[in-house]
């Protein structure tokens, strides 16, 4: 089942001004079987100038399960070398 940004029933698990990091939060939702869905806050800077953002939302049945996500990501960041390891020399 896809989940639609005109969904009233989404909760929002995870908010940032950068939209690269949201991505990466939708990734590892994914990557762990949650659907997310990113949502655009921008505003006109000319009238409020700062004001947005980006945030990642999920069912509400899986927004527990993404919270306990995002908290171990944030406790235990995955060092680069972990990520990829590239080629000795």
């Amino acid at each position: 089942m896809a989940i639609e940004a005109n969904d009233s029933a989404l909760v929002t698990v995870f908010d940032t001004e950068r939209e690269t990091e949201a991505l990466m939060v939708k990734g590892l939702l994914e990557s762990a079987g949650i659907e997310a869905l990113i949502i655009s806050l921008d505003s006109p800077q000319d009238v409020f100038p700062g004001v947005g953002g980006v945030i990642v939302q999920v069912t509400p049945e899986q927004a527990a399960e993404a919270q306990a996500i995002i908290a171990e990501y944030r406790a235990h960041p995955a060092e680069d070398s972990e990520i990829t390891e590239g080629p000795s020399a």
